[in-house]
């Protein structure tokens, strides 16, 4: 695993925990030599994860659409920071890029790129492990909610378990490193086949 994507808030949370375990996050991905590619920004929760890459000396890679670089809160020490055109332009890079991806806490813009991204997954469309760092139980309500999914026959199990869950950067990384996707949705049964 060579880069992996975070998607995370461009705000602080409610508690320092958030920033501590971003920070420990970044440190990790350096000290495995893997690179951040993440949304550019240097605020919140994504400013730190990037700043703690880079103080360990790793590489972070930012990308962001013009109209948010020009609000002047894009990160100028980053490796390399690509603008596109577009939110879609932006994740559809972050995608080609990396060889996982790690949700931390964050708004519905962190939720709506992670369920993108799993859902492309389910799809067949990358066989890219998705990864809930779950800092402060902040994502109970969401593991919750798969949970349900998955009991009202919404979301197959294989795909429940798709959503690789922890507390801790090192053994989310551990588990991206043994990931085998499942395999690819369809609708067709048995009996019709």
């Amino acid at each position: 695993m060579k880069n992996v994507a975070v998607f995370c808030g461009s705000s602080n949370g409610a508690s320092n925990v958030y920033i501590d375990s971003a920070k420990k996050l970044g440190k990790e991905l350096a000290k495995r030599n893997i690179t951040l590619v993440y949304g550019g920004a240097s605020v919140g929760v994504m400013g730190a994860v990037a700043d703690a890459v880079l103080k360990e000396g790793g590489q972070v890679i930012g990308i962001m659409p013009s109209f948010l670089e020009q609000r002047e809160i894009s990160h100028q020490r980053l490796s390399e920071l690509i603008v596109v055109d577009s939110m879609h332009e932006r994740k559809a890079k972050m995608a080609e890029l990396a060889d996982g991806f790690v949700a931390l806490p964050g708004g519905p813009g962190t939720l709506e790129e992670f369920f993108e991204i799993f859902t492309w997954a389910q799809l067949g469309l990358h066989q890219k492990p998705c990864g809930l760092l779950n800092i402060n139980h902040y994502f109970d309500p969401l593991v919750e909610l798969f949970n349900h999914m998955t009991k009202e026959q919404f979301l197959q199990e294989k795909y429940r378990s798709m959503a690789l869950v922890d507390t801790e950067p090192n053994r989310l990384l551990e588990k991206f490193n043994v990931y085998e996707p499942p395999a690819i949705k369809t609708y067709m049964n048995e009996k019709q086949t």
